[in-house]
């Protein structure tokens, strides 16, 4: 009966150190330093040029035609932009930046909200006073014929601090 209580014990012992230990947040293992860090984008951002082209026949510049975009970036990564087309509703969409390193370089990377289990690479370029971005096809999406359906494309946008 002694040795029958001590494996139980063991078993139960072993059962709640295992499920007792909880995983790590999946985002603290995000790579945050790159070729700046992720940090440095800290602040507010507007866009001087916004473009998104679907590759094939359509394509908008936000900022040429009278709209604005701009981002807000927190320290670890995760922001908010505000796109406001002209004479459209402006939404906002949210997500968080990282590095994914690939074969000894880093790149640029965007987990979006929205696709939660998915992200996109980026180029990119950071000064003190500027933040490019850009994505191949299918980086971003925009509603091209303000139907409410967002299609696949690529993005371009150029930012000042602000």
């Amino acid at each position: 009966m002694r040795k029958l209580t001590r494996v139980l014990f063991s078993v139960l012992l072993v059962l709640f150190v295992a499920f007792s230990c909880g995983k790590e947040d999946p985002a603290d293992d995000l790579i945050k330093e790159g070729d700046f860090n992720i940090s440095e984008l800290t602040g507010s951002w507007e866009a001087t040029s916004a473009v998104f082209n679907d590759g094939v026949s359509q394509s908008v510049e936000i900022i040429g035609e009278g709209g604005s975009l701009t981002m807000t970036v927190q320290s670890n990564g995760r922001f908010s932009l505000t796109i406001s087309p002209a004479e459209r509703t402006p939404y906002t969409v949210s997500g968080e930046f990282f590095w994914e390193k690939w074969e000894g370089k880093y790149y640029l990377a965007i987990i979006w909200d929205k696709y939660p289990d998915d992200w996109d690479t980026y180029g990119s370029t950071l000064t003190d006073t500027t933040f490019t971005l850009s994505g191949g096809f299918e980086s971003g999406e925009y509603d091209f014929d303000n139907d409410g359906t967002f299609e696949i494309c690529g993005i371009s946008i150029a930012f000042v601090r602000i």
